[in-house]
C-alpha cells in the first residue's frame, strides 16, 4: 500500500496575491485578526486568490481499545457502540452541531466490539473487534495499522468535497492518545495523561502508570508506523491515512481534540508538509491537548473548554472558515467602495 504524500503550500508569488488582497479589503490592516490569517492558509491550499469551501464533511470514526482491560476508563467499553448508535439516531452534540452547520457526517465503524449487523447509515470498515491490550502487547498488527491507514485514504477518496473535518468515538482511546503522544513528542507520560471521559485524580494516575509500563514493555519501538501499530487504535490509524490523503488532494484539513491530534502527530511524522494543511479547530480541555499543539507550533481557532472529542470541534469552526472565505470574496475593496486608504 502506498501511503499518500503532502507537498508544501508555500508559494511566494501567490502569497503575496493573497496578502494584498486581504490588505485592500475596506478594514485596517490586520483588523480581522485571526480571519485574514485563515483567509492566507485557504488560499495558500487551494491554489487560488478565488477561494471556495465546496461541500464540507465530517468523518467520525469508533473503535475500541483492549488497554480498557487495565481499569483506565470510568466508563464501560459498552458505551462505544452505544454512543455510535446514538450518532446514527441523529442524537449527539457532533449531529446537533452538523447539522446547525450544514456539514454532511459520516460515521465508520474501524472497530467496535460490537455486530452492528448491515445499517444503511453506517459505513463498515471494521479491522476486528477492537485492539488487544497494549500492556500485555502490540494493540494491532502491522497488517491491521497498514489495512486501517488503507481504509482512512478510501473514504477521503469518497468525498467530493474539498474540507473534511475528523472526530472520534471509543472508550479508552484517550490512554492510546496518551501514549502515542509520549512516544512521537518525548513528553513525559504525566503531562500526557488526563482525565478523559471524567477519571478522579488517583484514576488519572493510574492510567498513568499504565502506560509507563507499557511504554517500558515496547521501549524498542522507535519508527512511526511501529509506534501507531503498538499503541495506537484502529480509528486513530483510519484518521491518520486519511488525513495525509486529503492533504495529498490539496483539501483543507479540520483538526479536532486530542485524540485526532495524535494521529496527526503520526501523520506529520511521516509527511510534515501535511501540517500545512491542517486548520485546527480548538485547544481541549483534556490534558495535553496544549502541549500537543505547542508542539507542532499549532494556533487553535478556539477555546471553548471542549474535551468531548466526536469532532464537534470542526463543526463549530466551520463558521469561522466560512467567514474568512466570504470576506475574501466579497468585502469591497478602497477603490471599488471608493474610501480613502490610510495616509502615509
Amino acid at each position: 500500500m502506498r501511503i499518500p504524500s503532502a507537498s508544501p503550500i508555500h508559494n511566494a508569488a501567490l502569497a503575496d496575491q493573497l496578502s494584498s488582497a486581504i490588505n485592500n479589503k475596506t478594514k485596517p490592516l490586520g483588523s480581522l485578526g485571526t480571519l485574514e490569517r485563515l483567509a492566507l492558509q485557504l488560499g495558500m491550499i487551494q491554489q487560488s486568490v478565488d477561494v471556495r469551501l465546496v461541500r464540507p464533511a465530517i468523518l467520525v470514526f469508533a473503535a475500541d481499545h483492549g488497554i480498557v482491560a487495565e481499569g483506565v476508563s470510568a466508563y464501560p467499553q459498552s458505551v462505544t457502540w452505544q454512543m455510535v448508535e446514538n450518532f446514527l439516531a441523529g442524537g449527539a452534540a457532533i449531529n446537533v452541531f452538523a447539522r446547525q452547520n450544514g456539514c454532511a457526517l459520516q460515521i465508520v465503524d474501524a472497530g467496535v466490539n460490537h455486530d452492528f449487523g448491515t445499517r444503511a447509515t453506517l459505513i463498515d470498515r471494521k479491522v476486528a473487534m477492537g485492539t488487544h491490550n497494549f500492556a500485555q502487547g502490540q494493540a494491532m498488527t502491522e497488517a491491521e495499522c497498514l489495512r486501517a491507514i488503507g481504509h482512512g485514504i478510501e473514504l477521503i477518496d469518497g468525498l467530493d468535497g474539498n474540507v473534511v473535518g475528523f472526530g472520534e468515538m471509543g472508550i479508552g482511546n484517550t490512554t492510546a492518545a496518551a501514549a502515542l503522544m509520549h512516544k512521537m513528542t518525548g513528553i513525559a507520560v504525566a503531562d500526557c495523561v488526563g482525565a478523559g471521559t471524567g477519571l478522579p485524580p488517583e484514576g488519572i494516575a493510574h492510567k498513568a502508570s499504565v502506560i509507563e509500563a507499557a511504554v517500558a514493555r515496547h521501549a524498542e519501538v522507535r519508527e512511526p508506523l511501529d509506534i501507531l501499530a503498538t499503541f495506537g487504535g484502529f480509528e486513530i490509524a483510519m484518521i491518520a491515512g486519511a488525513m495525509l490523503r486529503a492533504a495529498e488532494r490539496r483539501m483543507v484539513i479540520l483538526v479536532d481534540g486530542f485524540i485526532v491530534t495524535s494521529a496527526l502527530l503520526v501523520a506529520a511524522r511521516l509527511h510534515p508538509a501535511v501540517l500545512d494543511y491542517c486548520v485546527f479547530s480548538h485547544c481541549s480541555n483534556e490534558r495535553g491537548h496544549q502541549r500537543m499543539l505547542e508542539h507542532l507550533n499549532a494556533t487553535p481557532l478556539l477555546h471553548l473548554g471542549l474535551r468531548l472529542g466526536e469532532g464537534t470541534g470542526c463543526a463549530l469552526a466551520l463558521p469561522l472558515l466560512a467567514s474568512a472565505a466570504a470576506f475574501l470574496q466579497e468585502m469591497a475593496t478602497f477603490d471599488s467602495a471608493q474610501v480613502s486608504q490610510r495616509e502615509g
